[in-house]
């Protein structure tokens, strides 16, 4: 397979035709061969417009969703970034190369270990894996100028929230019942007010999943 030209189909034909004008993440996306951050049997459709499946319910999120979201964040270069949930570290290596710094969290000890390997392998210096709880982040590091949930939620954990810095954003996939909507909060004045986006099918992200409620 010719990866180099799914690669630019990617950005012809999905990324482009749905308003994504930010030459830069259209050169991150084009850079990076997003078929090394899948498992070698899934490879082949690594540029298919959907999630894609990385085990334990993990999901790669969909290239246009992705690249609509990076477009909202209007990442600087001297930008420090969370990415909540990074699986393998594709959507970490994108932001790194618009950002100053990625830190990537994720709870699974073995995408932890992946992603170290595969950020290392495509030589991303200014982006870092660590373990933790992805619902708690890394208060300890922020706040942060963009804190990015790759995952649908059910709802985003207050605790998230307050690592947002002034002037800075927090984009997710907010599903409840229904159809995901990609949402936008930002921090202004030490107020975090929020606007949805678009809809967004992505899959929840284990252990956001909305709460079960009681019928009486």
């Amino acid at each position: 397979m010719n990866f180099e030209a799914a690669r630019k189909a990617m950005v012809d034909s999905q990324l482009r035709p749905n308003r994504l004008t930010d030459d830069r993440i259209a050169a991150a996306m084009l850079a990076l061969p997003r078929e090394e951050f899948l498992p070698k049997a899934l490879a082949g459709v690594a540029y298919v417009d959907e999630d894609i499946p990385l085990g334990n319910g993990r999901y790669m999120m969909e290239p246009m969703v992705l690249g609509r979201l990076l477009q909202v964040a209007d990442i600087r270069p001297d930008d420090t970034v969370l990415h909540v949930g990074c699986g393998t570290g594709y959507a970490s290596a994108v932001m790194a190369m618009l950002a100053g710094t990625v830190v990537a969290l994720e709870s699974d000890e073995e995408l932890v270990a992946r992603a170290t390997d595969l950020l290392a392998e495509q030589q991303v210096a200014n982006a870092a894996v660590v373990a933790g709880d992805l619902a708690v982040g890394l208060p300890g590091q922020g706040p942060y100028d963009l804190i990015l949930i790759e995952g649908a939620v059910a709802e985003v954990p207050q605790a998230l929230i307050d690592q947002v810095a002034e002037g800075g954003r927090l984009l997710a996939v907010v599903r409840g019942s229904g159809v995901g909507v990609a949402t936008l909060y930002r921090r202004e004045n030490g107020v975090v007010g929020h606007r949805e986006l678009f809809d967004a099918a992505t899959p929840i992200l284990p252990g956001f999943e909305p709460r079960k409620s009681f019928v009486f």
